[in-house]
């Protein structure tokens, strides 16, 4: 497989040198509206639903498979829609797609009592040669205005064949990212129809395939206006299930394959990054509100990196400018985006990245490139996520645990009717979300039992539960080791008091940890606790083979706390490995890595 260079490069050099200025909401309302300066009242709606329940049943009911297609129908229709396509056309480029775009906004709004408001996020950077430029947004704003934090879903409105910038082919961009830009859509069209506590961003950009222009202009503006954002979703190619020749690690297994029911979650970090926490929380809300509704039950992968091997997505510039953010992406892509190498045959950037064929010759697409169901299915994973996430209470701010032996004791602070607690080992998920009772305060005597026989090493973060059994957000994740005691302060974040971990003599306190996730196939954490910073500048991870032979060698600023590298050895490496911590050039422990 051969990686793609991360289209951002680009940004650096020739006639993408610029940055944006000039960002800028279309309206004062929508300006108003995404700061949170508004009255909840005049965007009310007369017999509103918010029970989570009642949502996610509603989603599942409501996201057509039809109106999906009718999206993408319309979106193949503009041709090209490459960011320095035409503006003046009504029925071809960039501006003719974000013109529909906007108008089906505004119906969608028009439907529900005009709750739902579009605009513009406006604003200048150059680049194929055009400097003006804009992302299609919709606000539906929540029904308070004392937490101001904004849930956002994106997609790239933009397409693109083999040039970068051919403005002339026909790029209609079905699977990328047409398949995002509809799920976006769809979203719309529904989550207008219901009433939640935070305010719900729908953002369709531009520029993302020469550089991510276009959400980096709305996570500065964000950024620089200091609006808060609780979560932000990227839907990247989200509709193609057949493997093809390549493929960005880590993916599919070898062309031909089908997968779908899986979808992937990539995100930034590993121990307390709320990025993964975002993830799982994804995950766990649709497997405890959906999994009793679907018919066929989506396959939700956690994975380590931020992204696929040498490629970014329109995630990156909000968890940049720290903003909790992930990308959601199908399982199996067709094509590694190196469309320019010689001998490319896949879809992806390509003008071969079209809905369907018409096998038959009858005039009727029957082979769709974009499976329907299987978009429809990603679309409900968001949308509940997005519900929920906009629904649910604040996150408890103080925690204590202490773990021994294989029981797991727990303190928690704050006036919740219930508190979760996930637990979590050696992958990138939680192991376990206990359920326990809570008036103001858990007692010291109140035990949870952690079924995990001798392992010693977890990361434990905390939940409040609401009325309507919905959680909020889990908080920083606490690191805890067999006989240490941790001090947790506001929002999680722990500090050791006393440890008492094993090590080898003369490097007590410092412990590698299992490689996670172990098997992996493409990429892995490797994480070191450590009681002291004597050694921090004097430690590396070394990666060998069974026969000694050193794979890669990388530095480890080994300081008190946490310590976490990611390897990425490349898609399709199987065997046995060797990771080892050195310090001084000497090892002082060594565990087994297994590639699959």
């Amino acid at each position: 497989m051969k990686p793609v260079l991360l289209l951002l490069v680009l940004a650096m050099t020739g006639s993408f040198a610029h940055s944006q200025t000039n960002i800028s909401p279309s309206t004062t309302e929508l300006t108003n509206l995404l700061k949170g300066n508004y009255s909840p009242s005049t965007y009310s709606i007369s017999a509103s639903v918010s029970h989570p329940d009642s949502v996610s049943a509603g989603l599942r009911s409501l996201i057509s498979a039809d109106s999906l297609k009718s999206y993408l129908v319309a979106l193949r229709s503009f041709q090209n829609r490459n960011s320095g396509s035409t503006t003046t056309s009504a029925t071809r480029g960039i501006g003719a797609a974000r013109q529909w775009a906007y108008t089906k906004f505004l119906q969608y709004g028009a439907a529900n009592g005009g709750r739902l408001k579009a605009g513009f996020l406006q604003f200048t950077q150059t680049m194929c040669s055009v400097s003006a430029h804009k992302n299609v947004i919709a606000v539906l704003p929540g029904n308070q205005t004392t937490d101001k934090s904004i849930v956002l879903i994106e997609a790239h409105l933009d397409s693109r064949c083999e040039g970068l910038c051919d403005i002339s082919c026909n790029a209609f961009g079905a699977d990328d990212d047409a398949s995002g830009v509809a799920l976006v859509m769809e979203l719309a069209r529904v989550l207008s129809q219901y009433t939640f506590k935070n305010t719900i961003v729908f953002s369709l950009n531009t520029g993302e395939e020469q550089g991510l222009y276009g959400s980096i202009a709305f996570a500065t503006y964000l950024k620089n206006n200091s609006i808060p954002v609780k979560a932000v979703s990227n839907n990247d190619v989200s509709g193609n299930i057949f493997c093809g020749h390549t493929s960005s690690a880590p993916s599919c297994p070898a062309f031909g394959n089908i997968d779908s029911i899986g979808l992937r979650i990539f995100s930034l970090g590993g121990f307390n990054s709320p990025h993964k926490q975002w993830a799982r929380y994804i995950k766990l809300e649709y497997k405890e509100q959906l999994s009793g509704l679907v018919n066929v039950f989506t396959d939700i992968r956690i994975m380590t990196p931020e992204d696929r091997t040498g490629r970014g997505g329109d995630h990156q510039p909000f968890s940049a400018r720290g903003y909790t953010a992930a990308r959601l992406v199908e399982a199996n892509e067709n094509g590694n985006a190196s469309s320019s190498s010689p001998g490319y045959v896949d879809r992806q950037h390509s003008t071969r990245d079209i809905l369907g064929l018409d096998a038959d010759g009858d005039g009727v697409e029957d082979t769709l490139y974009v499976d329907l169901n299987y978009l429809a299915r990603n679309a409900l994973v968001n949308g509940n996520a997005l519900a929920m996430a906009a629904l649910c209470p604040s996150t408890p701010t103080a925690s204590a645990a202490i773990i021994s032996s294989n029981r797991l004791r727990v303190r928690l602070n704050g006036a919740y009717p219930a508190f979760r607690i996930a637990v979590r080992s050696a992958t990138n998920d939680w192991d376990s979300v206990y359920t326990v009772p809570g008036t103001s305060a858990i007692a010291t005597s109140d035990t949870i039992t952690v079924p995990y026989g001798s392992a010693t090493n977890f990361f434990v973060s905390v939940a409040g539960v609401d009325a309507n059994d919905l959680e909020s957000f889990f908080g920083a994740e606490t690191s805890l080791t067999t006989g240490t005691v941790i001090a947790a302060t506001a929002k999680g974040m722990a500090s050791t008091t006393s440890a008492t971990l094993t090590a080898p003599s003369p490097y007590e306190g410092i412990q590698l940890l299992q490689n996670s996730p172990n098997p992996f196939d493409e990429a892995t954490m490797i994480t070191v606790i450590s009681s002291t910073d004597t050694y921090n500048g004097r430690a590396w991870i070394n990666i060998s083979a069974l026969d000694g032979r050193v794979v890669q060698r990388i530095r480890l600023p080994l300081k008190k706390g946490v310590n976490e590298v990611m390897y990425s050895h490349g898609y399709g490496v199987k065997g046995t490995y060797i990771c080892s911590l050195l310090i001084d050039g000497l090892p002082v422990q060594s565990r087994k890595m297994i590639f699959r």
